[in-house]
């Protein structure tokens, strides 16, 4: 992929050069057609800067099968796709394989965060704007979906598009067509569309905040793609898999990640998804100065729906209760080979911070951790 991302910069840098030196018999027509080559040239060459390959989406749990089933469904097709699911959950993994599997995938996939636009923008952005169209446009500009014309547009977030924009969007689903800001000229644009939200936007037009008729265009072939609590069999692999990944990088060699952090990983509601599990495993690696990987801190080890639930939602209160166990199946030990920080898979320094910090009354009933020898 990344190969044929670099022959394709290549040849429309060529192309581009090109068309400059030749003389033209229609300038505005050349003067389009280089503008666009330079769009596709720049755009390329910063997708290389941030390619990720189908292979990151890592899992064998049934409910990421089951999404991947649909996605081998879909993705050869040029039907639209709506990734549904919580933030973190790896949906733009998803919209990269479904291009990637697409007879699409020798033009761009362009990518579009509707959240993180500015509203005043967010039609620039999307359709382009000619020179004076307002304040600051000193020059014509190709908006998303010409850079996408004859690819993908991955559109992010696709909940948060302001209702003005809305209508502009749905004419170009139905009719590939749409003006760029400041021009009447209409222009039309072959794309394939796949967005993603977090939001329930059944909810959503229901409330009238997102257009029923956007919806349904957009909900073609949805695709739900799982959280990491209804993944837990997954962590695991992850887990190695950022290891793998990022180790160099840090300068780490981890090769052994202890049973019981490894559990309480599994065990964890992450909230965050993915992207939280990614974090938490990337701050141990720093934090891990041997080969035996350890949190930088005590995570909230409490069971998603299963099993025994906590007696208390707090936080501090269900770490205590979790330190204190391993504390009483240690005997008091911090330290060594199968002991309370090797378990827990933290710093032994750090887990006398937590004990301190949270009250933890150890084995010998003196509510402080077991001191250490001397020399110790």
């Amino acid at each position: 992929m990344i190969d044929r991302l670099q022959l394709l910069a290549e040849i429309f840098g060529s192309a581009l050069r090109q068309g400059r030196q030749a003389t033209p018999t229609n300038a505005d027509a050349v003067e389009r057609l280089n503008t666009r080559l330079a769009g596709d040239n720049a755009y390329l060459k910063e997708e290389l800067k941030t390619y990720h390959d189908f292979d990151e989406i890592v899992g064998e749990s049934a409910s990421l099968r089951l999404a991947l089933a649909r996605l081998a469904q879909v993705a050869a097709t040029s039907s639209n796709v709506l990734l549904l699911g919580p933030t973190g959950t790896g949906k733009e993994l998803f919209a990269r394989a479904l291009h990637e599997r697409s007879r699409r995938h020798a033009r761009p996939l362009v990518r579009v965060n509707c959240a993180a636009l500015p509203p005043t923008l967010v039609e620039s952005e999307l359709f382009g704007h000619e020179k004076g169209a307002f304040t600051g446009a000193v020059s014509a500009r190709q908006g998303r979906f010409e850079l996408a014309d004859g690819g993908t547009i991955f559109l992010d977030e696709i909940g948060d598009l302001a209702p003005e924009v809305q209508v502009k969007f749905l004419r170009v689903l139905q009719e590939g067509e749409f003006e760029r800001v400041g021009s009447s000229r209409t222009m039309r644009v072959d794309v394939r569309v796949i967005a993603a939200t977090h939001r329930d936007l059944e909810l959503e037009v229901a409330e009238g905040r997102f257009r029923a008729d956007l919806y349904y265009r957009l909900s073609v072939y949805p695709i739900r793609v799982p959280s990491l609590h209804e993944r837990a069999e997954d962590i695991p692999q992850l887990v190695w898999f950022f290891i793998h990944r990022r180790q160099r990088e840090l300068g780490r060699r981890i090769t052994k990640v202890p049973e019981a952090l490894m559990e309480g990983l599994k065990q964890y509601a992450w909230p965050g998804n993915v992207r939280e599990l990614e974090n938490v495993v990337e701050r141990a690696m720093i934090a891990t100065s041997g080969d035996t990987l350890q949190l930088d801190e005590a995570l909230p080890f409490a069971r998603r729906h299963l099993g025994q639930s906590p007696a208390t939602d707090n936080l501090d209160e269900v770490q205590r209760a979790h330190i204190e166990g391993v504390l009483e199946r240690c005997g008091g030990r911090i330290n060594g080979a199968g002991n309370a920080a090797e378990r827990l898979g933290v710093h032994p320094n750090t887990l006398r911070f937590r004990i301190k910090k949270l009250g933890v009354v150890c084995p010998t009933g003196r509510g402080r951790p077991p001191q250490r020898p001397a020399g110790y």
